[in-house]
């Protein structure tokens, strides 16, 4: 790293001078000289919200480095970016200059096709890109977090409050009364991160409720997939609050909050590498980090130290990525490419987990049915315009389904049960009839997520530069166990439309699903792809524990004054989508934080 940039670099030190207000700039000469106590790298899903956790307290000085976008309309309002506002545009966000654009390597499992793993490149992070579906997934996943690092800070009794903490409950963007779709004893009301029930009907949310209904079983109405145990359909949960997404940036960094004379944001820039700042007690201290500009990779190289802690929310690549860069992790494998060892921790990367999913469509056998228009957009836009309502207020998916494989299933013989507990699902179904409404579409898809994986990945740097994006590998469906699961989550959504209640439809599958067990495994292969919920890359463990990369506490090990707040640390992968457990991750470490540093 240091002969790379040996011509370039310009060593910036930002010294201390009283803070003038609060900023989100672009340039670095556009900063008030400040000292900071807290320098947080990410202003995703986690980094807003540790930023805005402790900048509550006055004296401290905080600042944000975010590598965001730099080439488009994006500068210092994250309003700016129209389709992160509109839910129903949630795709054009992927594989645009908001979306870092990673792939993985070519997956054996998925018969050697690389997958695309969709990140957030911009302020808020993925949550500013993301499906916005908000599940917390079951109570038994943080008690397993609890046992593995030895802390019960993390179970979910104690977790859940600060679940409340970052939630807002508010009604659908419809208006529609949400009395019996949720349990508002599982909700906050007076927190940052908006959420609702979805907020626009389908033409297929009356049979779709009138399979549960018929089928019931596993399939039985859940009131509250956000209770703790999920299992069952139930209503969808968004982070949407008055027809908008509701992002960390909005939420975190909004009006109410950048207005603070301590907290500053600095957009378009990219952490390079860590430094060590001194030694105590025989371990490196690592509160100094070096960045570019975004658009200027061989530009100057500044750099700056925390005088309290560094913060990474890089998220769980960028994260592990820049550690690498940074001399941190398995001795041999940084030898390999010329990196010194700054702190040996081989876990560093490791147990990368994410999970598959597959999608089905079906055809529907009537007449007066509805196809997408480019005419029916600009109505469905301007109706969101005028009102915030309509079918862009949502995302198209009103209900999910979670389901076990059954406890007398043959697989039990072969495998151990990866997931947490009797609550948790190894299967999540979702279902969308294209937002059309009162008239369906002339299709239905169905989705299966294989939640609870046997299989895991790892990240290794492909080179020292920091532009260039490290080797992914998820590791996908290299268990015949996650295969098992893919094909029970098919034969669920296939028991499903086979309910009376889509008589009248008249369904016919018309994706190329085999009969066969081997022709299905190679359907699934063939086609499946990433849900884009990857965790554990650097993973907590127990204090003493020989493997990890963090503590409970979120403190790098073997080191001091970094600590690592975002999907990475998460041990094992949630049984749903993991933007919910992320923003409870970050409220914790807020006091964790703040219990660390205590004040008058």
């Amino acid at each position: 790293m240091a002969r790379l940039y040996a011509t370039l670099a310009l060593i910036t030190q930002l010294i201390c001078i009283v803070p003038t207000s609060a900023v989100i700039v672009d340039s670095l000469s556009a900063l008030p000289k400040t000292k900071y106590d807290f320098v947080i790298v990410g202003g995703g899903n986690a980094g807003a919200v540790v930023a805005n956790r402790l900048t509550e307290n006055p004296r401290w000085n905080v600042l944000i480095i975010e590598a965001g976008p730099t080439q488009v309309s994006f500068r210092a309002k994250h309003e700016d970016v129209f389709t992160a506002r509109v839910p129903g545009y949630v795709a054009r966000l992927q594989q645009s200059p908001y979306d870092w654009n990673y792939t993985t390597i070519p997956q054996p499992g998925m018969n050697g096709r690389p997958i695309a793993i969709p990140r957030g490149h911009i302020l808020g992070g993925t949550s500013s890109i993301n499906g916005m579906f908000y599940t917390r997934c079951s109570s038994s996943d943080y008690d397993r977090w609890a046992k593995l690092t030895g802390d019960q800070g993390w179970s979910w009794n104690k977790i859940l409050p600060y679940i409340l903490k970052h939630e807002k409950w508010t009604a659908p963007a419809d208006g529609h009364s949400d009395v019996g779709q949720y349990d508002p004893q599982y909700h906050g009301t007076g927190g940052n991160t908006f959420v609702s029930i979805a907020g626009a009907p389908q033409a297929i949310d009356i049979p779709m409720m009138k399979a549960a209904e018929e089928l019931g079983g596993v399939f039985s109405y859940r009131q509250d997939m956000n209770s703790g145990n999920a299992l069952g359909l139930g209503l969808t949960q968004l982070t949407v609050g008055h027809g908008e997404r509701s992002s960390s940036a909005t939420g975190y960094l909004g009006p109410k909050y950048i207005t603070r004379k301590n907290l500053h944001v600095l957009v378009g820039h990219r952490a390079i590498q860590v430094l060590k700042t001194a030694t105590h007690k025989g371990a490196p201290s690592l509160r100094t980090v070096k960045f570019v500009a975004e658009d200027d990779p061989k530009g100057l190289v500044h750099e700056i130290t925390a005088s309290k802690e560094l913060i990474l929310s890089a998220g769980v690549i960028a994260t592990p990525q820049l550690l690498l860069l940074s001399g941190i992790g398995d001795p041999k494998e940084l030898q390999s490419l010329g990196i010194k060892t700054v702190v040996n921790l081989p876990s560093v990367g490791k147990n990368m987990t994410d999970q598959p999913l597959v999608f089905l469509q079906w055809a529907l056998g009537i007449n007066g049915t509805v196809d997408a228009t480019p005419q029916l957009d600009q109505e469905w836009l301007a109706e969101w315009n005028a009102t915030k309502t309509g079918p862009l207020s949502a995302i198209g998916i009103n209900q999910l389904g979670w389901l076990r494989i059954p406890d007398n299933s043959p697989i039990w013989s072969e495998y151990e049960d990866p997931s947490s507990g009797k609550n948790t699902a190894h299967i999540e179904l979702s279902f969308t009839g294209g937002a059309f409404y009162p008239k369906p579409g002339s299709t239905i898809t169905g989705v299966a997520i294989a939640l609870q994986p046997h299989s895991r990945g790892s990240l290794n740097l492909s080179t020292t530069n920091p532009f260039d994006h490290p080797f992914i590998d998820m590791g996908f469906l290299n268990s015949d166990f996650d295969i098992f699961t893919m094909r029970e989550g098919i034969a669920a959504l296939k028991r499903f439309f086979d309910a009376p209640a889509w008589n009248e439809y008249k369904l016919k599958l018309v994706s190329p699903y085999p009969d066969d067990v081997e022709g299905q495994n190679e359907f699934i292969r063939n086609t499946a792809s990433s849900a884009v919920h990857a965790v554990g890359t650097a993973g907590m463990s127990a204090k003493t524990a020989s493997f990890g990369v963090v503590d409970p506490e979120l403190k790098l090990k073997k080191a001091h004054g970094l600590r690592i707040v975002d999907a990475s640390v998460m041990p094992y992968v949630p049984a749903g989508h993991t933007q919910a457990p992320v923003y409870a991750i970050a409220e914790r470490a807020g006091d964790l934080i703040k219990a660390d540093w205590p004040t008058a």
